[in-house]
């Protein structure tokens, strides 16, 4: 009987471990693209662009762009913390935009713009992965979200 509760323990631990990281990574993204935003914002000039590109977007549009999404990032990022089955949902479809809003921006700065494709990855990964082991925070009781 210890065994199955040492082996659900463990289970939940290493869930929590995955969704914590996931956490942190997508609030670490979420600067990320405030980062890029606002050097695009402040700097028009910072970012080269790509001739005979599809997308012909200024570079301070991509900030703004940027910018917001970082903003919504990070404020989904710390939603994840909460344990709820929608944050994970909207933690899953905000790093799969992410990941296509920085495929677009390749042209601009594509080694950046690589690297927080890469991190989206991980983030989906873990909550996707090991999501369902960890337990779901019912506060419907109290009023809650």
């Amino acid at each position: 009987m210890t065994t199955a509760r040492t082996t659900s323990s463990s289970s939940q631990g290493a869930a929590f471990g995955f969704i914590a990281f996931a956490a942190v990574m997508m609030i670490l993204v979420g600067v990320f693209h405030a980062f890029m935003g606002f050097v695009a914002i402040v700097e028009d000039d910072f970012y080269i662009r790509a001739s005979n590109y599809v997308l012909e977007v200024d570079a301070s549009t991509w900030g703004w762009i940027h910018l917001v999404a970082g903003v919504i990032v990070v404020i989904a990022g710390f939603a994840i913390f909460s344990g709820k089955a929608w944050a994970r949902g909207v933690g899953i479809a905000l790093a799969a935009v992410s990941m296509l809003l920085n495929f677009a921006f390749i042209p601009y700065y594509p080694v950046w713009a690589l690297l927080v494709i890469a991190l989206d990855v991980c983030i989906i990964a873990a909550l996707v992965g090991r999501g369902s082991d960890f337990p779901v925070r019912d506060d419907s009781s109290r009023g809650l979200l």
